[in-house]
């Protein structure tokens, strides 16, 4: 598959990472992790032959690959004190470091919420980015593209 498409949109996307830095903020994603987000995820135009259905959607399957590390970029920033994630559980504090050290804190629950969390902030970049291109007069254009390809 091509990706002319995605070529069109390289200026709309820097936009939106611009615009979206608020709704990372907002989030207990750091901005290491969400840059580990975007590395991992792939934007697909579903519907694309459709106008009236076409929509950009984010492709998260890839995910599961980045969780490790974005847990090692939050134990990072706990142990060094830039901790500007807010801790509502164990994970990355000093109790949670004593638990996984011992062997009774589980990441599982930890690495469920962050692809959750991580997932759902994709979907609203999609959301964004297909905003913008239509209030930008482009999105007709970059649908077509991926019609094509």
């Amino acid at each position: 598959m091509s990706n002319d498409w995605q070529d069109l949109v390289v200026g709309a996307r820097m936009a939106v990472d611009q615009e979206f830095t608020e709704r990372v903020r907002g989030s207990s994603l750091s901005n290491s992790q969400w840059g580990l987000v975007m590395t991992a995820v792939e934007f697909d135009i579903e519907d694309a032959a459709d106008p009236e259905n076409a929509r950009i959607v984010a492709d998260t399957s890839k995910l599961e690959h980045v969780l490790p590390e974005m847990q090692n970029v939050d134990d990072q920033m706990a142990m060094g004190g830039g901790g500007a994630r807010g801790q509502s559980n164990d994970s990355g504090s000093v109790v949670g470091g004593i638990k996984d050290a011992l062997g009774l804190g589980s990441d599982d629950d930890g690495d469920e919420e962050l692809e959750a969390e991580a997932t759902q902030l994709a979907d609203e970049y999609a959301d964004a980015l297909q905003s913008h291109l239509e209030d930008e007069g482009k999105w007709e254009s970059v649908r077509r593209a991926a019609a094509d390809d």
